[in-house]
């Protein structure tokens, strides 16, 4: 057989090895650019939770697209929800809940091209492949956020909502409609 004749297999290995990388490089369309821009994309760490729906990584302020938690503190207030008529700190909730999935493990974030208007990077955060994203709303701990998610988690909330998870067992204002009310002046407490 031929293998049972080589010589030297590290050698044959070896040669195959740089054979391929150098077919790989010489292919028109193999782009080094994207390559490096799709690493850049990536961010690995421990998370500091900010919110129920942003988390900084290695310096880096990552807001989840595509959903939305309630408020732990905007423009000076926290967004409040009512279970039985007693007033709850939903936002603080969501981001405990989100501090108590994390603990103390990294995330792998793949990061947008296009920050928010609030200059955050926008992505969505994993830990052990799961979507942080998903389980905050699959949980009731946030909504997806239409406006931007084209329904990416529109499935997961029914899901919470349809089996009274989280926030669904409140009364609550989805954020987005808080946050205007707050800039409205509506809102003063």
């Amino acid at each position: 057989m031929f293998f049972d004749e080589i010589k030297n297999p590290k050698a044959l290995l070896y040669s195959l090895i740089i054979f391929l990388v150098l077919l790989i490089l010489s292919i028109p369309d193999f782009d080094r650019k994207n390559l490096a821009l799709a690493s850049e994309n990536l961010v690995e760490g421990k998370a500091k939770v900010i919110d129920g729906d942003t988390i900084k990584v290695k310096g880096k302020k990552i807001r989840f697209s595509g959903i939305d938690s309630p408020e732990s503190y905007y423009r000076g207030k926290k967004q409040a929800c009512y279970l039985n008529e007693i007033k709850i700190l939903c936002g603080d909730i969501a981001k405990t809940k989100l501090k108590e999935k994390i603990k103390n493990n990294s995330v792998s974030c793949k990061i947008e091209k296009n920050k928010d208007v609030y200059k955050r990077f926008l992505g969505e955060c994993f830990l052990d492949g799961e979507s942080l994203s998903k389980f905050m709303v699959r949980n009731g701990y946030a909504f997806d956020f239409e406006k931007y998610s084209k329904n990416k988690y529109a499935k997961d909330e029914k899901y919470a909502k349809d089996n009274k998870l989280g926030f669904w067992t409140m009364k609550f204002e989805y954020p987005w409609v808080w946050r205007d009310k707050v800039r409205s002046n509506i809102i003063k407490e």
